[in-house]
């Protein structure tokens, strides 16, 4: 007899800070702003991450250096793993940034998923994301964002079940599916999807507006309660 699979959390955080290792300092020289930007890293995706992870009684499989120094979310040879400042430098250097600062998060959470399957769990991979509220001079209209891929019926039932639960917590915030980015694009999510059937894995991308972030005070802290508090209650009943 088949018994129906346990979900089990799985909270990571791409993109949590814009820290140059030491050996990478020269190359980030006068690079301040850029780092800075959302280009550098997602501002807010840590302290959101941490707060999930608190709230669930779960670890955070959490990266703080920089994504211009190598790009977490992107597959080997995808063209945006490095970025204009990483992607001139030799071959060997460039090696040494992915054994260095690519694959240990990586293979930490690939590992932990499969070994969690393997145990006879289902697994819920949310991974904690902020984006800039604007872009080329044309504004982002989400507040929240939920990216998914829409063929896998457990990813989408999911976002369902959340969204319904977080929405009249914050009336008035716009919520969205699959914006502005889209859930099936390259990244750690889709490859683990190709290794992992939808009744063992199940990956969900948390995207927040950066504008909370950048007004801080009370409605960063709210949002951040807000969607920790739906999380745990759609947790509860998945």
């Amino acid at each position: 007899m088949t018994y129906p699979r346990k979900n089990l959390l799985l909270l990571s955080c791409e993109h949590g800070g814009n820290e140059v290792p030491p050996g990478y300092a020269a190359l980030f020289l006068g690079q301040e702003s850029l780092l800075d930007s959302h280009r550098g890293w997602d501002p807010g995706a840590l302290e959101l991450g941490q707060q999930m992870a608190l709230a669930c009684a779960v670890p955070l499989h959490a990266a703080t250096t920089t994504r211009l120094l190598v790009e977490l979310n992107r597959s080997i040879g995808h063209r945006q793993l490095f970025s204009e400042v990483t992607r001139p430098l030799a071959s060997k250097l460039r090696r040494e940034i992915v054994d260095t600062h690519y694959r240990p998060h990586r293979n930490a959470i690939e590992g932990a998923v499969a070994a969690h399957i393997d145990a006879g769990y289902r697994v819920l991979h949310i991974a904690s994301h902020s984006f800039t509220h604007e872009l080329d001079g044309q504004a982002r209209r989400a507040d929240v964002a939920w990216l998914y891929d829409p063929s896998r019926a457990g990813e989408a039932s999911f976002t369902t079940d959340w969204m319904k639960d977080f929405a009249p917590r914050a009336p008035g915030l716009r919520l969205r599916r699959n914006y502005p980015y889209q859930g099936r694009s390259d990244g750690l999510m889709s490859l683990l999807r190709q290794r992992h059937p939808d009744a063992h894995y199940r990956g969900i991308e948390l995207e927040v507006n950066q504008r909370f972030v950048t007004q801080g005070g009370a409605p960063w802290e709210a949002l951040r309660r807000q969607l920790v508090a739906s999380l745990v209650a759609s947790l509860d009943g998945a």
